[in-house]
């Protein structure tokens, strides 16, 4: 053997299980950025009463590929002053930091997707942070006024609630004691109880703060429909412009990945520590048999064929998963499977709620004005971000030092910083009417007085 290809054996040898997790997602991370997109648009629909997507494959299951072979096909336009080669690289920057974050994300005790470095939060967070290149790139090498105005006001939009959602970490991690994400995880298990009801303002933070993040409705504003242009993407097209997207789904998975492993759990069933409770194990099982059914029943009244044939696909492959879930609980031998598989089915199913809880908003709420969204973030989302911080590093006090209980400290620092948010809601509304009676009445419109 050639002694030069000795380092890269050692190489592959040492890193071959990263190595495939890369490539997994790259490979299978947009294509769920993809199908994120549909299932978003059949949520819509059902709630809208209307079916959606329904003419490409079965139930329209094949919308995300002829949507993309379409962006593939389109003609990638590049306006003639543009820098292109800043041009072409500002969407790869945008999905390239969503992709690499996820190397610091763990699925469940079995699948890290990297090693359990120390500062993997922090990776997570500081990788995911550098999307805000590819916007203010993109912005700025399109050589378009119109196009520059989007990415600043788009890149103080995510610069306001970084600050905010970061702020409201702090707070898990004070309860943590660590940044890995494996040790997050771990001492919400030995506390017995997830960090959401420890810190609820915390997690209620950091969800308003990722939705403004991922440019989510109802703070869509750099992408918003009801705009004249789209923002930093106006001089974008094709399969550029939809890598903008794909790096927003995947932020959005980040996100709920994030605040899974913080708040909720990670890849903890509900009440680990319950042991009364353990029939909770044989849950992803059965979850996953119940799918198969409800397709079995399904089938027969699909009105063609081919739509029968998928339902029936679908309910023997949730069988054969179910099958796979259950072998554990049954098979003493294959036990050692469990807290992988379970804890992969419970992390991935809260992050699927999360993801959810951003369609269902998108579906409800109306859209903010500009400047109420960097009101709410910077008046306060980050004054209440730094007391919810105070109070909870002033509980760790009382615990550590004067050997308080913990649930009665935090219970008296949530009670005070919801007070400060009152009083912060008070001082807004009271500033808002003052400027509104100070403000010069509005004179009609010429249209207004013809009209009236």
């Amino acid at each position: 053997m050639n002694p030069t290809l000795h380092p890269v054996l050692a190489f592959l040898q040492t890193w071959w299980v990263e190595l495939v997790c890369g490539v997994v997602i790259i490979a299978v991370v947009p294509l769920v950025a993809g199908y994120l997109t549909l299932m978003e648009r059949k949520l819509m629909a059902d709630m809208q009463a209307r079916l959606g997507p329904m003419r490409v494959g079965p139930h329209g299951l094949l919308q995300p590929i002829a949507d993309a072979v379409k962006l593939l096909i389109k003609e990638d336009i590049i306006p003639d002053n543009a820098d292109k080669m800043i041009f072409w690289l500002a969407p790869v920057t945008s999905m390239t930091a969503a992709l690499t974050a996820m190397g610091g994300i763990a699925f469940g005790p079995s699948f890290l997707v990297a090693r359990d470095i120390n500062v993997g939060l922090l990776f997570v967070l500081g990788v995911s942070s550098m999307g805000l290149l590819g916007i203010m790139l993109g912005g700025w090498a399109s050589n378009s006024h119109y196009s520059i105005m989007g990415a600043l006001r788009s890149t103080a939009q995510l610069v306001s609630y970084e600050t905010a959602g970061g702020l409201a970490l702090i707070s898990g991690l004070l309860l943590a004691g660590t940044l890995k994400i494996r040790a997050i995880v771990d001492a919400q298990s030995n506390d017995g109880v997830w960090f959401v009801f420890l810190a609820p303002v915390a997690f209620f933070i950091y969800l308003v703060a990722s939705i403004a993040e991922t440019n989510r409705a109802p703070f869509d504003l750099p992408e918003a429909e009801s705009e004249l242009v789209a923002g930093y993407m106006t001089e974008f097209s094709g399969f550029r412009w939809a890598l903008y997207f794909l790096g927003e789904y995947t932020n959005m998975i980040v996100v709920g990945a994030v605040a899974t492993t913080l708040f909720l759990g990670g890849w903890l069933r509900p009440f680990p520590n319950v042991h009364w409770m353990n029939w909770l194990d044989a849950v992803p099982a059965l979850f996953t048999a119940a799918v198969g059914v409800y397709c079995v029943l399904r089938a027969g009244k699909q009105p063609v064929r081919v739509q029968i044939w998928f339902m029936w696909g679908v309910a023997l492959t949730c069988f054969a998963v179910a099958v796979v879930l259950g072998l554990p609980l049954l098979v003493a031998q294959l036990k050692f499977m469990m807290p992988g598989l379970n804890g992969a089915f419970w992390f991935l199913l809260k992050i699927s709620a999360y993801i959810y809880l951003f369609m269902w908003l998108r579906f409800t709420l109306p859209r903010y004005r500009f400047d109420q969204l960097m009101h709410l973030g910077w008046y306060i989302l980050i004054p209440l971000a730094i007391v919810n911080v105070l109070a909870v590093g002033v509980a760790t006090i009382l615990e550590l030092e004067y050997g308080w209980n913990r649930w009665l400290a935090l219970v008296v620092t949530t009670v005070f910083t919801l007070a400060a948010a009152l009083f912060l809601l008070r001082v807004n509304d009271k500033r808002a009417a003052e400027a509104s009676s100070a403000a010069p009445p509005e004179q009609p419109s010429p249209e207004d007085s013809y009209a009236g």
